[in-house]
């Protein structure tokens, strides 16, 4: 496991490009403190995040998890790249040349996606813990601690995305083409839960219960948004005469989904590696 770890380190050490996109997706995670000086206009309501305890235990891991995920784009960039270069550059013939099998091959590149997603979730838990005790208000061990499957639904989430951009690089082969592809996937998704929402079942609970087995779908559900968790927008809504009635907790039966999702991507990944002519 360590020299295909030590195959890929040597083949992204002299990327620059994929450093320069690690680094910024690093630093972009730093600076969700720069959030708490946001001023939200809601009508006659003014309100600063910073104000409303989003570095608050336990909030904090479920709004810096959703924040940060929402970054992984600039890692996904770096994953995408990964694969396409292999082709590009003319390293994955030679590797296999050199005696790496195909199904080395592949899990190279799933133990460089899990790295990726563990460093950046240890990243973003050193940073929400920093932030946390310099700003919360609740400073218990038992409250710290608590909420932690944030932590967990983020390193899920992540893999099975990189997974996901895995399968799309060897798919596709060209970076750009994949990452349209993704987005295209994305639409794709979309139009299909309102094609069953509004046109086959009329019905919303049908349709979202169908929807959260789609890839994407079941990858944006681990964390949902924590915004309407707000106090300023709790009371909001009370002063309107509605009430937010929304799940945000983690179930593992949403973990399940992604892990089969990833497993699944590496499983084409090599299946399509391993019938081709290369």
């Amino acid at each position: 496991m360590l020299r295909l770890l030590e195959i890929e380190y040597h083949k992204l050490r002299y990327s620059r490009s994929a450093k320069i996109l690690v680094l910024t997706y690093f630093i972009l995670i730093t600076f969700i403190a720069l959030i708490a000086s946001i001023e939200f206009n809601l009508g006659a309501i003014n309100f600063r995040v910073a104000d409303q305890g989003i570095f608050n235990f336990p909030y904090i891991w479920h709004f810096n998890s959703y924040i940060a995920a929402l970054l992984k784009l600039f890692l996904a960039i770096v994953i995408v790249s990964m694969m396409s270069n292999e082709y590009t550059n003319r390293t994955l013939k030679q590797n296999l040349i050199d005696g790496l099998s195909k199904k080395e091959f592949i899990a190279s590149k799933f133990l460089t996606v899990t790295v990726f997603s563990l460093i950046s979730t240890l990243f973003l838990f050193v940073v929400s813990l920093i932030l946390g005790l310099s700003f919360s208000d609740f400073t218990e061990v038992s409250i710290i601690f608590s909420d932690m499957e944030y932590m967990i639904a983020y390193f899920v989430k992540l893999t099975g995305f990189f997974a996901f951009c895995m399968f799309l690089g060897i798919l596709i082969k060209r970076s750009a083409f994949a990452l349209g592809f993704l987005f295209i996937w994305w639409i794709l998704e979309s139009i299909v839960y309102g094609v069953l929402k509004w046109k086959i079942f009329r019905d919303s609970e049908i349709a979202d219960n169908i929807a959260r087995f789609f890839p994407l779908e079941s990858m944006s559900n681990l964390i949902k948004e924590p915004f309407s968790r707000l106090s300023a927008v709790q009371t909001a809504a009370t002063q309107v005469g509605s009430e937010i009635e929304k799940d945000y907790g983690i179930h593992w039966y949403q973990l399940i989904i992604v892990i089969i999702w990833t497993a699944i991507f590496v499983f084409l990944s090599y299946k399509l590696l391993k019938k081709r002519d290369l």
